[in-house]
């Protein structure tokens, strides 16, 4: 029978636990996200909360010229929301469901720069209403040259 010391123990076990934060901080990270929103957007805010709430870490920046923060990521102007994100390098625009997001960021497609979910479409997230209604809608993938595709139907 082989002898295990105390320290071989130990140390196997520090270097685990290390390991394990590690990978927590890589997931943490890999979750981090700036929206670029107006100021006076309420809806923008009730999104912010859902992807809170699925574990996505939000830095806000306020902006008076979201067209030009679009230009910039590539977003058609057809497919404007009332907010533009960028995830992992990747643009999320409008009331996108973070199930979507969190779909696409673990295989995202060659050629795609993103996500939209165009307009502000009833029961999508941060335009819930309390009775329940809601419309259907499409979350689109992005991609190069303003081509675009359905990614998810929502009911």
């Amino acid at each position: 029978m082989l002898a295990v010391s105390r320290r071989i123990v130990l140390t196997a076990a520090i270097m685990g636990l290390h390991g394990v934060v590690t990978s927590l901080r890589a997931q943490a990270a890999g979750r981090a996200f700036v929206v670029y929103r107006s100021s006076d957007c309420q809806c923008c805010e009730g999104w912010v909360a859902h992807m809170i709430k699925a574990g996505y870490q939000p830095q806000t920046v306020r902006t008076d010229d979201l067209s030009a923060v679009r230009r910039r990521l590539q977003v058609p102007a057809d497919l404007a929301g009332c907010h533009t994100a960028v995830i992992g390098g990747y643009v999320i625009e409008g009331h996108v469901p973070s199930e979507d997001v969190t779909r696409f960021l673990r295989q995202p497609p060659a050629a795609a720069l993103g996500l939209a979910v165009p307009r502000m479409p009833v029961g999508s997230p941060g335009m819930e209403r309390p009775d329940g209604m809601t419309e259907q809608f499409f979350t689109l993938l992005l991609l190069q040259g303003g081509r675009r595709r359905i990614f998810v139907r929502h009911p």
